[in-house]
């Protein structure tokens, strides 16, 4: 690996396009052509991941909305399919409706570290453009491969949270490498192409503060979308403001660490295996990943706690992130509201620590019922539920070794009578360090478990082995990586739905 070293730069410079982080990312891209058969086998796990909470949220408004918008801009063949829904679209329609149910659970990969991520959310607009385009399953193997090394790449170098820019801006940079990889574009058409989009996708983590709404789930199908349009743009000729990184009125100086600013991006070597996806884990329960290992913890301790009536008081103690995003050092009172939206809710631990020690279980839907939220019982458990920052689970959050890092953290329980309980669990059991590290099985589990009753157990079969066999598929090959559905119960639906502009 390579670590660039990427600060702020006059205009007077003139800095080298080649000496730019666009430029160097684009190469990366670029460059990516054999594939490590791990890197490979787990971007198939991927996009069956992806897949699984798509045909789950189907019936779910945003998503219903996404697909409804997306279905109003028919395409001219070949155009892009959707999730639930008969005919082609455009492409970039096709990746807003996909990101978004893809998203709108919370339930797919995630990589943490500077920053956050969901890589997987690269996937939807590079099928949408490989159907489009007539790309086989090889190149689109290649795409995801690619964009995933430029995504858990800028995630681990450059922290956007700590200016309150939102997390996305990352990933759109890293879907136009991975558009170019597909494509075999050129590096500097590449390079056009990530400026425009990180210059359009920047924003404010005010979607993940306070009362969070649906736009969670629409902010990555967002990115994708624009990424789309950026490559359209580049490929035409049209140049982008530059350099978005290094500029003196860039990216850098005015929305991160300011025009002292010098981060290091890691970056594979010509010719180096593109690994980085490796890296990266996904979820076995639909909530925030930092609150993974504490849902884990919760069932654990139901054993130990008795009558949960007993409980005094709970103290999370847990890395910085974990406190300041999810927890109660975010000061968020919404954080605490029984009546709270579920983008809210998958962002309380209070709240996912109560649920858990209380049911013993995790699910994706029943466990944010309105009813359930609302329980006096729950209620009362929830609001003795903190979280503190700890300084060691906050250094093993950041730990430069895989294996080491930890995004858990230590329940101190204490009971009426003044008896204390106490255990900690680093990582989730499902991370590739935890107790039950998720492989192929358990992705086609996750699979099954969530498609019953939208996907007949045919259709799940045919699935399967259509995403398996992923680096022989054809271009025509490609619309089995869309399970069939009950089209016709999806329109019903649809048909609810205020109507809009299209």
């Amino acid at each position: 690996m390579i670590e660039h070293h990427v600060r702020v730069h006059p205009s007077a410079d003139r800095l080298p396009r080649e000496d730019q982080l666009a430029w160097k990312l684009a190469s990366v891209a670029t460059g990516t052509e054999e594939l490590a058969a791990e890197s490979a086998a787990m971007a198939v796990n991927r996009l069956i991941d992806n897949a699984s909470v798509a045909v789950a949220s189907l019936p779910r408004r945003p998503v219903a909305v996404a697909r409804a918008q997306a279905t109003a801009h028919p395409a001219a063949e070949p155009g892009a399919s959707v999730f639930g829904a008969r005919g082609r679209v455009s492409p970039e329609w096709a990746a807003w409706a996909n990101g978004t149910a893809v998203r709108e659970l919370d339930f797919h990969d995630t990589y943490l570290a500077a920053d956050y991520s969901h890589p997987g959310d690269n996937i939807p607009p590079l099928l949408a453009v490989a159907q489009h385009t007539g790309r086989t399953g090889a190149d689109l193997l290649r795409a995801i491969v690619a964009a995933y090394e430029v995504h858990v790449a800028l995630v681990k170098g450059i922290c956007l949270h700590k200016h309150r820019i939102d997390h996305v801006a990352h990933l759109g940079a890293a879907t136009a490498c991975g558009l170019g990889a597909l494509l075999r574009l050129p590096t500097e058409t590449v390079y056009q192409a990530v400026q425009q989009t990180v210059h359009t996708t920047t924003a404010t983590r005010q979607s993940r503060k306070g009362e969070i709404s649906s736009w969670k789930a629409y902010a990555p199908a967002f990115a994708g979308k624009a990424a789309i349009e950026a490559v359209d743009r580049a490929m035409r000729g049209e140049t982008s403001p530059s350099p978005i990184y290094e500029g003196e009125d860039g990216f850098l100086a005015w929305l991160l660490d300011g025009p002292e600013s010098e981060y290091g991006v890691l970056l594979p070597a010509p010719g180096e295996p593109r690994r980085a996806i490796l890296d990266t884990y996904t979820k076995e329960h639909s909530a925030e990943y930092q609150a993974q290992a504490i849902i884990d913890l919760a069932r654990r301790l139901r054993e130990k706690t008795g009558p949960l009536e007993r409980v005094r008081s709970v103290v999370l103690h847990t890395s910085h992130h974990t406190h300041q995003v999810i927890g109660s050092g975010a000061m968020d009172p919404q954080k605490y509201d029984p009546t709270a939206s579920r983008e809210t809710l998958d962002h309380s631990v209070p709240y996912i620590f109560a649920v858990a020690l209380e049911d013993g279980t995790w699910h994706h839907e029943r466990s944010y019922a309105p009813e359930r939220a609302r329980r006096p019982r729950t209620v009362e458990l929830w609001r003795r539920i903190t979280t503190v920052e700890d300084p060691e689970w906050t250094r093993r959050y950041h730990d430069p070794d895989p294996d080491r890092r930890a995004f858990g953290g230590r329940a101190v329980i204490t009971l009426e009578d003044g008896s204390v309980i106490e255990d900690e669990l680093a990582v989730a059991d499902a991370h590739p360090a935890g107790a039950r590290p998720f492989d192929r099985p358990a992705y086609a589990g996750k699979f099954r478990t969530l498609a019953e009753g939208v996907v007949t157990r045919a259709a799940q079969d045919e699935f399967l082995h259509t995403a398996e066999r992923l680096a022989q598929l054809s271009a025509a090959d490609l619309d089995g990586l869309f399970p069939a559905v009950d089209t016709e119960a999806v329109a019903a639906y649809d048909a609810t739905l205020p109507k809009g502009l299209f």
